[in-house]
Formats: C-alpha cells, structure tokens, sequence
C-alpha cells in the first residue's frame, strides 16, 4: 500500500510558511504501515494540481491533498478536483448547519461568502470540520482514493485523525506495525552505527532499523510488520533489548520522547520540582518544558537572565565576577543556578551562559563556548562545553545537554 502528499500553495514554496503537515500526515500513515513514497509541494494552480494529481493516481493508491479549500478567490483545490473529477456542484445541508453554529459561538453572523464553503463536489464524501470552515473531500475513483484536507495544520489534523483515518483503514486493511524507540545520547551515529552492526545484520526481513540523528541524540527505530503466527512483540523486544545491553550507559530512554519529557517524567514520579535560568538559550529550555503537557507538576518557572545586571539582581551573581572571570564562566553559572533554585524554591534547577554566535566570540571562548550547571540543596555541577554549528544548533544542544546532566544528578 503507497501513498503520497500534495501541499498546495504558493506560500509553501517561496518559505513564507513551513509545511508541518507533511510531517505529521507521514507519522500518522506509517503507524498504519502505508508506505508514503513521494511528497509534492506545487503553487495554486489548476494545470498545476491537475498535472500532479495525474500522476500521483498512476503511482499510488492513496493521494492526501492540503491547502486551498478557503473561501477566497485564491483557494481553487476544490473547483480544480470538481472539473478533474467531472462533477457538479452539491449543497452539502449539514455542512451549512455546522457553518451556522460554528459563527454563532463566536457571536458572528455567518456571510454568503462563507457558505461557499457548503457547496462540494457532488461526488465526495464530506469530511467535517469541527474546529473550522472548510470541510474535507473524499473521492474513491477508479480503485484510488484522493482526500482533500485544509492546510491550516489543527483543522487538517483533526479531519484526517477523525474523519479521514478510519476509512483509511476500513478501507485498505493493512497489516499494523510494532514500533519500538531506544533514545541514545552522544554517541556519533557512524559510531552506533558500527557499535551494533552485527545485531543489525541479523535482523529478520520483517523487522527494520532506522537511525533518526538529532542534535547530540540518535534514536534508533525498531519497527516490526504483523503476521499471522509471528509474535513481533517479542521477536522486537528481544532485538531491542540486545541493543541496549550493546549501546550500555549511551542510553537514556527506550520510550520515544524527548529529553525534556524524560526529565520531566523522572522530576514528577519523584515529586520533584525545577527551576530554570536562562543566558544564551533565552528562554528555549523552559519552552522545551511546557510543550508537555502536566509539565507544570514539576516545572516552577524561569529567569531569562540575558543580561549581566539581571544575573546580579535577580539571581544574586556576584557582579565583581563580570570583570574578573566574565558571565560565560563555570563561576557565574553555579551562581546563577544556585540563586534561582534559591528564590524560586525549588528542588533542582538548570542554569545557562554562552556564546551562542555567530558574533561574539573571543580567542579564550569561541562561538560554541556554552557553560551549564545543575544544582540541589546537596550539590552543583557546573562544566564547560565546545558545540559546533550555527546558532540555533548551539541553542538545542545546550538544552539537551542540560536535561542529560539533570537527569544524572537527580537519579
């Protein structure tokens, strides 16, 4: 079973606008086990779609469409898959109904040029929208299936999760896939690679290993396919388990989360709390921590001590130490992580200064030069480290860094 992805709109394609969709619509068909072989990104134009979905049909059984199913001029998908389908126009009454109600809870009055969004291709399948305008499109044509979805990213998701997803399945009956994720923490994916190569060459047929590299983390992917009279449960758990004795203390999680989900899951089973101050990285720590959700059960708050005079005031960092050892210095930074673990009262807490660049740098520290410490009532780790690469990489691997450090001190 094989599917592709077309976005539409031409504000994907000059990067006015970052195509999140894709990414996630791949996720959720692959824990289906429908293979996405192509994504197509093309402009708001009816030759354009017409010509892709031509030969997106020819390829796939499944094609996903998002983008241009607004009301205004410059959204033409569904026109476009009305005259490539051959059909008429259909007042979908339901859809108007919802449109009615949808403008009433946000006391507006639903407009004419709203209620375009009721008139469908006569031969699809409506996909409602419950958290916006637009409705999705089903077309079973010719043994192919072709849904059309909004491109604004929370309606598109709930369509396709809700609406769209379980007639994938009904649909189609694809054997379903086990996946299990082992989190590895610096350790260059060449040299993991090698690590294990042995187990890797044993692996059954049914059973794949992706290596997915981030920033000073590669997770290695085990997924299995079902079968009758298979136990790929067990036959994935066992290769699993080989790796991780393998791998040893270069593991930190064999669940796929992120290093902010696993300190945060280690602080609140402990009844734990943390603090967090914040140079260099300005604020992507914290921001990191209340993207999950119950992270407040463990999490307090932060001081984005960006400037020296807030390192000082706020923090109570010596301010002497500026002009003798400097702010990105393993002195400043257990002052800082002590202070704000002290005023915010918490049990841990993190604390970060940098040179994040690109400008900035000196002989003595260089772009890269990042200073973390992690500290409790009992005692405060400070060391200093070399990252490579632009400013943002700089940024991420102080994070996680600083979650790794907090998870050794805390367990």
């Amino acid at each position: 079973m094989q599917a592709e992805i077309i976005t539409i709109g031409d504000e994907l394609l000059i990067g006015q606008v970052v195509d999140t969709n894709s990414a996630w619509l791949g996720q959720m068909l692959n824990k289906s086990n429908i293979k996405v072989n192509r994504i197509n990104s093309i402009s708001d134009d009816a030759n354009e779609i017409k010509d892709m979905l031509t030969s997106c049909m020819k390829r796939s059984e499944l094609v996903i469409i998002t983008g241009g199913l607004g009301p205004t001029k410059d959204d033409i998908t569904k026109k476009t898959l009305k005259d490539f389908f051959g059909m008429s126009w259909r007042i979908d009454q339901e859809v108007i109904d919802q449109l009615e109600m949808y403008f009433k809870d946000r006391g507006r009055q639903l407009m004419e040029i709203n209620k375009i969004q009721a008139e469908l291709p006569d031969g699809c399948i409506t996909l409602f929208n419950e958290w916006g305008t637009a409705p999705g499109m089903w077309f079973e044509v010719d043994g192919r299936v072709v849904i059309s979805l909004p491109g604004v990213p929370y309606e598109m998701k709930n369509i396709f999760e809700f609406k769209a997803l379980p007639k994938i399945q009904e649909r189609f009956q694809e054997p379903s896939l086990y996946h299990k994720t082992i989190v590895t923490f610096n350790i260059p994916e060449s040299i993991l690679a090698k690590q294990i190569e042995d187990i890797e060459d044993q692996l059954p047929s049914n059973i794949k290993l992706a290596y997915l590299p981030g920033l000073n983390v590669v997770r290695l992917r085990l997924t299995g396919t079902m079968s009758d009279g298979l136990d790929i449960y067990k036959s994935v758990d066992s290769f699993s388990q080989r790796i991780v004795d393998r791998v040893g203390s270069g593991v930190i999680a064999t669940q796929d989360l992120t290093l902010a989900e696993i300190i945060s899951n280690i602080l609140i089973s402990n009844g734990k709390t943390l603090s967090v101050a914040e140079s260099c990285t300005g604020g992507y720590i914290s921001h990191l921590l209340t993207l999950i959700p119950g992270a407040s059960k463990a999490f307090v708050g932060s001081v984005i001590s960006y400037s020296n005079s807030v390192k000082h005031h706020q923090l109570g960092v010596e301010s002497t130490l500026f002009e003798t050892v400097g702010a990105v210095s393993e002195q400043v930074v257990s002052q800082m992580a002590i202070g704000v673990r002290e005023r915010l009262q918490t049990d841990y807490s993190i604390a970060v200064s940098g040179v994040a660049g690109p400008a900035g740098g000196s002989d003595e520290k260089p772009v890269g030069t990042v200073v973390i410490g992690v500290s409790s009532a009992q005692e405060t780790i400070v060391k200093t480290f070399h990252f490579h690469g632009e400013r943002m990489n700089v940024i991420g691997r102080s994070a996680n860094m600083a979650f790794v450090m907090l998870k050794d001190l805390v367990q």
